[in-house]
């Protein structure tokens, strides 16, 4: 049972039933409903009328589509249930199994999750305990280089395991992406309590966290698990070179430092360098003009005249933040984005809420597994191409054209008065062509009269304006260049050297990078990628959940190298190659295939790199434990290491 749970299970103290009734005014009726469920072990409870409704797109579905009566007697016997556990009754279904848990979800969600789903969902959830193990006593060594979400993650798994290691962080905090980027607006589009290390819940104040809080979360989780110790900040690596006579590693920082170990683990991210575009003129510009991800401290934007280049994640949030304190905002539009609404972005968590958490046992368990499957898979079969599909130029099948017209709607009432930002702000490809985006005020600061939308990539930049390629020109102060990040150049700048001596990026290309699984490469012996190519997800979720899997992964095959004395391990080529093949026919069955669009998940030759083709259920399955038919392997040479 996960601490959560067990922490829950664990108190019998009895409950203040007059705060708790006025805090279950403010509960997930569906969250609640499962946990009802497994208090009393009561099956009405997951039959009509109690069965929740779907949630429409990413909404929360607080009510769960019930109506006052039957919302009344839910709270009524829940409040019953939640203080007879309290005083010492014991829950009727503390464990439920793969399948019964499968029954629990499709209620709670109100729509069938497939079986596959229980075993993950109950490892997750803490009723299964994960197959974890520890290093016999070792002398292996580990350098991980980055500390934002995987690497801090991958310290505290490899302390876990007894594996001695060393973190190297360019920045002089964790965080990584967390850290860097401060520009107004910054968050979260996947809600805060899925945005979480499965072992580290938090009250989080909104239900989608802002830059700062998410920071600090990661701030309080490196505190916690006494992570700083193990990580040498202001450190960035140049290089790191394979020595195959050593079996390791030797890395190399911008300052000359050498270090060595056995195993080297990256976790630099695909979110990481800023992706700044070549426009003629922009190195002439007079004023400040700089990348979102780099936001100076000391800007002061009032009553400036603001352009903004890009429309993607980091432009729809930096809009909202400063529309109320510019002179006029210009926004510079290649093309427009699906967007989504989200019933709950604005809305904070509350203290009702927290409370619930805190005192309701599973309550916070089931209110992220409804979120993790909301969120995650639930969209993903949507995404594969209907090859007989009459309408392809628009949607790819018929559940991606009625999605379509869901935000189209939305998109429609958002800007109801304003014809010509609708036209503009209307996309001609199929929804999730490119990421989906969630609407954080973008449509009203769109509507404000000191904010224009021009839908025309930028041709050049002056000493004092912006010209479009439709030959407008715009007088701006600032330029704030929402140009995303060099997403397909993996491990860039570090040169990363395996057995051959060949560079990696010469194997990959300049943006053609691939990997085992996303995580090993043939050619690198015990050399592991967090964030590798194929690894982001393009259909919904927290990234936190991929890292998970992929660190369990990789400490898996490094207690293997320790209990077998395995001293090099590489994946075997053709296992690679297989892996890409099918990597590569599965993303040529879906959406982000589509030439309809550009996307940054996509490679200029029409490649797929950067996105999941699998569900996570997929990907979780396939990194459960490692395979060592997948790898070549070499004793360990004692001394000669």
């Amino acid at each position: 049972m996960s601490t959560d749970a067990a922490t829950a299970a664990e108190t019998v103290d009895g409950v203040d039933r007059d705060r708790l009734a006025r805090a279950l005014t403010a509960a997930n009726l569906p969250t609640l409903v499962a946990v009802l469920y497994q208090l009393t072990g009561d099956r009405t409870w997951l039959t009509d009328p109690y069965r929740p409704t779907r949630s429409r797109g990413m909404d929360n579905n607080d009510t769960g589509g019930f109506d006052d009566a039957v919302a009344d007697r839910i709270r009524a016997a829940a409040l019953d249930a939640i203080c007879a556990f309290h005083e010492g009754t014991p829950m009727a279904v503390p464990s439920p199994d793969s399948e019964h848990l499968v029954e629990m979800i499709s209620v709670a969600v109100g729509e069938q999750v497939p079986p596959e789903f229980g075993v993950m969902v109950a490892e997750d959830m803490g009723f299964t305990a994960p197959d974890t193990s520890v290093a016999a006593p070792n002398d292996l060594s580990v350098i991980v280089i980055g500390a934002g979400v995987s690497g801090m993650l991958a310290a505290i798994k490899l302390h876990e395991a007894g594996i001695s290691h060393t973190v190297l962080e360019k920045n002089s905090d964790v965080g990584g992406g967390w850290f860097e980027n401060t520009y107004p607006g910054a968050g979260v589009d996947t809600p805060s309590h899925l945005y979480s290390y499965s072992f580290a819940p938090r009250a989080w104040s909104t239900h989608f966290g802002k830059r700062d809080e998410v920071w600090q979360y990661l701030s309080d989780v490196a505190s916690e698990h006494d992570l700083r110790q193990r990580i040498r900040f202001d450190t960035e690596v140049a290089t790191a070179e394979y020595d195959a006579q050593r079996q390791g590693w030797t890395v190399t920082t911008v300052d000359g430092e050498m270090l060595t170990a056995d195993v080297v683990i990256t976790a630099t991210g695909q979110l990481n360098r800023p992706k700044v575009p070549h426009i003629p003129g922009l190195e002439s510009f007079d004023g400040p003009i700089f990348h979102t991800a780099n936001w100076p401290a000391d800007l002061d934007l009032t009553d400036k005249r603001v352009a903004i280049v890009g429309t993607g994640a980091s432009a729809m949030q930096v809009l909202p933040a400063i529309a109320s304190t510019v002179g006029h905002a210009t926004v510079f539009q290649r093309s427009p984005q699906w967007v989504s609404s989200s019933d709950v972005y604005f809305t904070e968590m509350g203290d009702d809420a927290n409370y619930l958490m805190d005192v309701v046992p599973l309550y916070r368990l089931w209110y992220r597994t409804r979120l993790a499957w909301n969120f995650n898979d639930r969209v993903h079969s949507s995404l594969q191409v209907d090859p007989e599909w009459e309408h392809p130029q628009r949607s790819i099948n018929p559940m991606n054209d009625a999605h379509r017209r869901v935000f189209t709607r939305y998109i429609e009432r958002e800007l109801e008065g304003r014809p010509d930002l609708i036209e503009k702000s209307l996309p001609d490809y199929p929804p999730f062509g490119k990421r989906m985006l969630l609407d954080n005020g973008w449509y009203a600061a769109l509507k404000r009269d000191n904010v224009t939308l021009i839908a025309d990539a930028v041709s050049s930049i002056t000493a004092n304006s912006v010209v479009a390629q439709n030959g407008s020109e715009t007088e701006v102060d600032v330029v704030i260049l929402a140009t995303g990040f060099e997403t397909h150049k993996l491990l860039t700048p570090i040169e990363v050297r395996g057995r051959s001596g060949e560079s990696i990026r010469d194997i990959w290309g300049p943006e053609d990078a691939h990997a085992y699984l996303g995580i090993t490469v043939p050619d690198f012996p015990n050399f592991f990628i967090t964030c590798g190519p194929g690894t982001v997800l393009g259909h919904g979720g927290s990234y936190i959940t991929i890292a998970e899997c992929q660190v369990r992964y990789i400490v898996d095959v490094l207690i293997d190298m320790v209990d077998k004395r395995i001293g090099a391990i590489e994946c075997k080529a053709d296992v690679e190659a297989e892996y890409v093949r099918k990597h590569d026919e599965a993303h040529a069955k879906m959406i982000w295939s589509h030439g309809g669009m550009d996307n940054w998940y996509r490679n200029d030759a029409g490649r797929v790199v950067s996105t999941l083709p699998w569900r996570i259920v997929d990907y979780w399955e396939m990194t459960r434990r490692a395979d060592l038919d997948d790898f070549v392997m070499e004793p360990r040479r004692g001394e000669a290491r």
